[in-house]
């Protein structure tokens, strides 16, 4: 029995070409390729996309879910956009972006320049927030691990590069 994937809507101002295994998606906000596994089927029905299993393939029907929240996410990128949002906590912590390198003060003995990648773009509305975009939601993801991965928040002052949904649970301070 072949696995069928739930429906995914293409969004409108969006377009999608299907050739063979490949799906391209052109929005508002770029373009972007996507190549599927050989063993899942591409159905495309006017507005919508569904996927299926071959029949008789093995490991097939795990790919079909996964191909089906790739899908999706592509189309939400170029239609949308993905964010990341960033919280620098700490005295004396601050971010500037400066063309192609975002400038942190983290309270090393030395800044931190980041390079900011191609298909990213960064924003600083304050100096303690840092807004990442892009429409790859992996990439935007990454981008954000690795940026925060410079400082990590502490549990006990809570200071360091935190996401804005985050929750730092807070340790207590050793007792005399």
């Amino acid at each position: 029995m072949a696995r069928v994937s739930n429906p995914i809507s293409i969004p409108a101002g969006v377009t999608v070409t299907v050739s063979g295994q490949t799906i391209s998606a052109k929005g508002p906000k770029g373009a972007v390729e996507y190549a599927v596994h050989k063993k899942v089927k591409i159905n495309q029905d006017g507005s919508t996309m569904h996927f299926t299993a071959h029949d008789g393939e093995q490991g097939a029907t795990a790919l079909v879910g996964t191909t089906r929240a790739q899908i999706s996410n592509v189309l939400h990128g170029v239609s949308v956009g993905f964010e990341k949002k960033l919280e620098l906590v700490g005295v004396g912590y601050r971010a500037q972006c400066q063309g192609k390198v975002l400038n942190l003060s983290l309270g090393f003995s030395h800044p931190v320049n980041y390079p900011i990648p191609a298909g990213i773009t960064i924003e600083t509305p304050t100096q303690t927030e840092v807004v990442i975009k892009g429409i790859d939601k992996q990439a935007v993801g990454q981008v954000a691990a690795e940026i925060r991965q410079y400082r990590p928040p502490e549990p006990y002052k809570g200071k360091g590069v935190k996401y804005s949904d985050e929750v730092i649970i807070r340790k207590e301070a050793k007792k005399k």
